[in-house]
């Protein structure tokens, strides 16, 4: 059996698994956090109305390396009974939701006031405010409106993002408040971060896999700010926020400082551009949004002021190769041509196999980039036979179904002039990379059926 034809039923394999339906929100999605709420009105057919609410999320920084992270939520409440009557009631806050592995993780130090006075609070289980059919925790509380007057209630506590490294999100639930009267007159929200607020640090116009930043933000010094008028509070309106975690913008911070403090710094280089790189891939596919073209931009730059620096140091050229091939492979999936890209990526690989031809990150990329461009790269028992690297590339993007016969030239088939000796081990496909997905389309709910693809096993090391 030849080399190219076991390759090709390997593919077939994966693609089995990659067609598989998705039914599980488990398979698809990291665990589900409760989010923030508006308390929920104890009375049916109240005359009590949300005139107002200001709501902050202050996301806190990042404690660890691969912190989540977690965020503190002040909302402020203007209430008032436009009814001829006093109403008392016993409203309510949700502490929990299931998510989505039959956990029910809960916010922490909730604290509620009423004009200004702490109350007490009763735990009490009604339906979950997410999915309904589980019961969880609320947190009760007693609450007089007299006629045609204004009450204010204050609800902080804290609450954990949801995510998987290198993204969080954190969301707002509106429609709890959806039983009192009419609409909420206005609705602040703003979302506070420990640093300058950018479309690199916040994801605008594109999903995550399990979150899409709410449009109509406004970035503003380390805020952005949305603003409701009239608005209903249903499960269409509630809120979300896509962000890069906050352990790893802080990370970005330092580093930015670091090769601004010292320029010829190529390890930090490096590591900018890795960084950059993190916040740049999703776990399938990459941003879209304009932050994220900047950052593969960014990440471009930082690397190739790495390997400029440290023209021996074959981890960083691989660490390059895996960006650019990365990047040119989903390109191609969409139609677009990235001749260019691919090609230089297979001569940042090409050198690190040189320089670093045991390093088993460097031999990690180097298979990924042979599986990426079957018609550009073959694996020879003496190594990698680069054949862009030698012949005029006419590439195709990747198919479905690999033909049997490669696309390329005859010429560039018989002419294995660049073979780099390091020929890795087939017992496990290392660091295969994730589905393609179009920005916007859901990851998570539904069966999805996605193109070939090798899933992508994170391994943050360094260099990479």
């Amino acid at each position: 059996m030849t080399k190219r034809l076991v390759r090709i039923i390997a593919v077939g394999l994966l693609m089995a698994a990659i067609f598989a339906p998705l039914h599980v929100r488990a398979d698809v999605a990291p665990p589900a956090q409760p989010p923030g709420a508006n308390p929920e009105a104890g009375a049916e057919g109240t005359q009590v109305r949300m005139m107002a609410e200001t709501v902050v999320i202050e996301v806190l920084p990042g404690t660890s390396a691969n912190d989540l992270g977690q965020a503190k939520v002040t909302a402020d409440f203007t209430m008032r009974n436009l009814g001829s009557e006093t109403e008392k009631m016993a409203a309510r806050f949700p502490l929990s939701v299931n998510d989505g592995f039959g956990r029910f993780p809960e916010i922490r130090a909730l604290q509620i006031s009423v004009n200004g006075r702490t109350v007490a609070t009763r735990r009490v289980m009604q339906e979950d405010p997410l999915w309904s059919y589980d019961l969880v925790p609320w947190a009760e509380f007693d609450v007089t409106f007299p006629a045609g007057q204004d009450v204010t209630i204050q609800v902080t506590y804290l609450i954990y993002g949801t995510g998987e490294y290198p993204f969080v999100s954190y969301s707002y639930i509106f429609h709890t408040g959806e039983g009192w009267k009419d609409t909420i007159g206005r609705a602040d929200l703003i979302v506070r971060l420990p640093y300058e607020a950018s479309p690199q640090n916040v994801i605008l116009g594109e999903t995550t896999g399990w979150s899409e930043t709410t449009p109509g933000g406004r970035m503003d010094g380390n805020e952005i700010r949305w603003r409701f008028d009239d608005f209903e509070p249903t499960r269409e309106n509630d809120f979300e926020i896509s962000l890069v975690m906050p352990s790893v913008w802080q990370k970005v911070l330092n580093e930015r400082t670091n090769v601004a403090a010292n320029p010829n710094d190529g390890e930090a280089w490096g590591r900018l551009g890795k960084l950059y790189k993190e916040a740049f891939f999703y776990r399938r596919g990459f941003r879209q949004d304009a932050g994220g073209e900047e950052l593969y931009r960014l990440s471009v730059e930082a690397y190739e002021k790495a390997v400029a620096l440290l023209p021996d140091d074959g981890l960083w050229h691989a660490g390059f190769a895996d960006l650019l091939a990365v990047h040119a492979y989903y390109v191609s999936w969409e139609g677009g041509d990235a001749t260019a890209e691919a090609l230089r990526s297979m001569q940042e690989i090409h050198r690190a196999l040189e320089l670093a031809p045991n390093d088993p990150k460097v031999k990690e990329i180097a298979e990924k980039i042979y599986y990426f461009f079957p018609d550009a790269v073959n694996l020879l028992e003496s190594g990698y036979d680069f054949l862009w690297l030698t012949a005029t590339p006419l590439p195709s993007p990747p198919t479905i179904a690999p033909t049997l016969e490669p696309t390329a030239t005859p010429e560039a088939e018989s002419t294995p002039i660049a073979t780099v000796s390091a020929v890795p081990t087939r017992e496990a496909s290392p660091n295969p990379t994730p589905v393609p997905s179009s920005a916007g389309s859901p990851l998570c709910g539904s069966a999805v059926l996605i193109p070939l693809a090798l899933v992508w096993l994170r391994r943050r090391r360094a260099y990479s």
